[in-house]
């Protein structure tokens, strides 16, 4: 008790009032200029370049050399269906890819 008496008492000579002392102390004694200036150097020199390089990636994975289409072996268990599709003929889904998504029978290129 005397600590925190003491700590009052100094925080009255120095002008500041209890509640912004307390404020002080609970915000670990990070000024809200200190904190921004950490966020935005975390920003700029770990998150930035760390979309680019997730960026540069991708763009270097997707000239890669394609890969064949696997072969279609209709399974009795694939492309079971209780009602068809809202949209087109029922056979397709919304992002249907006839190079990767076959109807029930076959791939509709083949």
């Amino acid at each position: 008790m005397a600590v925190v008496a003491a700590v009052f008492q100094l925080s009255g000579l120095l002008g500041q009032s209890r509640a912004q002392l307390g404020q002080s102390m609970l915000s670990g004694a990070h000024s809200e200029e200190g904190s921004a200036r950490i966020w935005k150097a975390l920003t700029h020199f770990i998150v930035l370049p760390g979309v680019g390089l997730s960026m540069l990636n991708g763009f270097l994975k997707s000239h890669h050399a394609e890969h064949g289409r696997l072969e279609f072996i209709a399974y009795p268990h694939l492309h079971i269906r209780s009602k068809p599709s809202s949209w087109g003929d029922g056979n397709h889904t919304l992002f249907h890819n006839s190079h990767v998504n076959p109807l029930p029978t076959r791939y509709e290129d083949e």
